[in-house]
């Protein structure tokens, strides 16, 4: 039975209705009609109707208890993050590949029930491992009870602790628990795709508030800004569609333009690699690494940006070569087609260079450049030597003759012009076109967009830890839950969907089972989804709890 409403000229009346069965097809049977809509909704005579059926069903009378505030509440526990993530943790594999590799040890202790909620916290709670048992308490999630902080700094030291097969070893970074996992994970998904063609892979660093373990811990090039303390390097590659693949952990000392070449022969020795494309940022090339790249021995492929400023033969044959440019995405005609892009291959004596424009990014160039030189005009007549000391300013000064004054340098206005939204790649793949490569160097984007994530979204810095088994541990936690984004990220795709992370996050906090009491009898209320979180859901799978279920209580 039903309510509904039906028309009869001016009026509106609310009737009982039932559905039956007549001659195999369902008819609908007026059981009453209860009165006028508008002389009902006056009375307050709907409302009494409602109240007054409630009364027959315990689900009614419970959630009327609650909302008057009748009931007892037990406690409240936050639920869309665990059901959400353990779905993604199991059907990624990463629990399975765990508790293979935990079989045969002797732990008291449930390490991969430690490691998820340890990934768990990264994605909800980033931030200092000492508020890891105060966070979990307000979290249901399966097989988190008993767990310590003492278990947590445990299961770190065996993801990151060293194993006895050290075949892949590099000399700054050995082979750990954590990379045979990387392997594992990287198996299952590999019908997926037909091979490991293309890699991206970039660095970052990430400092340490002590003395970061007994080799990690090493003063180098900051990219935080902290050169004061001791940092470790991380690398992380992608696969051609954007799933992390591995991390890669080294002293803070070891440059990007080393790590290549060692990185990608052991990336290769690890996931059966045949024939690989390298696609690294500009602040990883040098002269030295692309001659060894083309070898005899090694021949890999690669795409390579160039520092435009730094190379001659970029700025003397590459930018003044004339040319008709091939329209790869045109001008944007609303805020979701891809940014114009239009490129141009020069080769010189057999080296290829594909030259990049982006009209929009070239037009920004343009007025920030003017903003700076007029701020500078306007500024120099007032003498203001500060400027100097200002980066942005001081490109464009020069001084004049032998006084201590300045002026606008106007040759390297001039000059600054003519890489207005262009950039440069090196490549010696020959069987791509021009566009092929350049779409491929943008997805690099993709790589420093996890690096992004891991810093500010998951807080991979500042470490805390004394001992390189826990760092590594610690860091590679943090690599698992961008694996987590990454399937979350996939399926939301599948389902058209482009939702923020941080309403995500936000949203799925907010799904919340309270445990209420009422008549001595035990239950627990979901509270409703908000915003993205039942798309979430949709999205991964998983069944919403029901609004109301009867828990039983302990009588012993």
């Amino acid at each position: 039975m039903f309510f509904r409403s039906k028309s009869d000229g001016a009026r509106i009346y609310l009737q009982l209705v039932e559905n039956h069965w007549v001659e195999g097809k369902s008819r609908q049977r007026v059981v009453a009609t209860i009165g006028r809509m508008d002389q009902l909704q006056e009375s307050g005579q709907i409302e009494a109707i409602v109240r007054s059926a409630a009364r027959f069903t315990e689900t009614m009378m419970v959630l009327t208890a609650h909302e008057k505030g009748e009931t007892t509440t037990i406690g409240t526990r936050r639920v869309g993050p665990g059901l959400i993530f353990e779905r993604l943790w199991t059907e990624s594999g990463c629990r399975e590949e765990l508790k293979s590799l935990l079989k045969g040890r002797n732990f008291l202790l449930d390490v991969e029930r430690t490691v998820f909620l340890t990934v768990l916290s990264r994605l909800f709670h980033p931030g200092s491992d000492r508020q890891w048992e105060r966070w979990q308490e307000d979290y249901r999630i399966e097989g988190s009870d008993g767990i310590m902080l003492h278990h947590y700094y445990r299961a770190m030291g065996w993801l990151g602790e060293e194993i006895s097969d050290q075949a892949d070893a590099l000399p700054f970074a050995p082979r750990c628990t954590k990379d045979v996992i990387e392997e594992g994970l990287f198996l299952r998904r590999r019908h997926l795709f037909s091979s490991l063609e293309v890699v991206f892979f970039d660095t970052t660093s990430l400092y340490f508030e002590g003395e970061g373990g007994g080799s990690l811990g090493e003063r180098g090039y900051s990219k935080d800004h902290r050169p004061d303390l001791k940092q470790m390097v991380l690398g992380v590659v992608l696969d051609n569609e954007g799933r992390p693949v591995c991390c890669e952990m080294w002293p803070g000392n070891t440059t990007d333009v080393k790590t290549l070449i060692p990185v990608v022969e052991r990336l290769k020795r690890r996931f059966g690699i045949n024939r690989v494309c390298i696609v690294a940022d500009r602040g990883m090339i040098s002269q030295g690494t692309i001659e060894e790249l083309e070898s005899e021995q090694l021949k890999w492929d690669y795409i390579l940006g160039v520092r435009m400023r730094k190379s001659v033969e970029v700025q003397r044959e590459v930018l003044t070569r004339a040319g008709r440019y091939q329209v790869v995405h045109p001008g944007k005609s609303h805020s979701k087609s891809p940014s114009p892009l239009k490129v141009k291959e020069v080769k010189v004596e057999g080296r290829r260079y594909i030259v990049c424009h982006n009209e929009d990014q070239a037009r920004k160039d343009q007025g920030d450049r003017e903003a700076i030189v007029a701020a500078l005009e306007e500024r120099l007549t007032h003498g203001e030597k500060s400027l100097v000391g200002n980066k942005g300013y001081r490109k464009y000064l020069k001084r004049k003759g032998k006084e201590q004054s300045f002026e606008i340098d106007r040759d390297k206005v001039e000059q600054e012009s003519r890489y207005d939204g262009k950039w440069v790649l090196r490549t010696n793949r020959e069987d791509w076109g021009a566009d092929e490569v350049a779409l491929k160097y943008k997805q690099l984007l993709e790589v420093e967009q996890l690096f992004r994530s891991a810093k500010s979204v998951l807080e991979t810095r500042p470490v805390y830890h004394k001992c390189d088994e826990t760092i590594r541990g610690h860091v590679f936690c943090s690599f698992l839950a961008l694996v987590l984004m990454k399937e979350l990220h996939d399926r939301l795709e599948a389902k058209g969907l482009k939702l923020e992370w941080a309403d995500i996050i936000r949203d799925l906090d907010r799904l919340q089972e309270v445990e209420i009491e009422q008549d001595r009898k035990r239950f627990v209320l979901r509270t409703q989804t908000q915003g993205t979180c039942g798309k979430v859901f949709q999205a991964v799978g998983v069944a919403l709890p029901p609004t109301l279920r009867q828990v039983e209580t302990d009588t012993r």
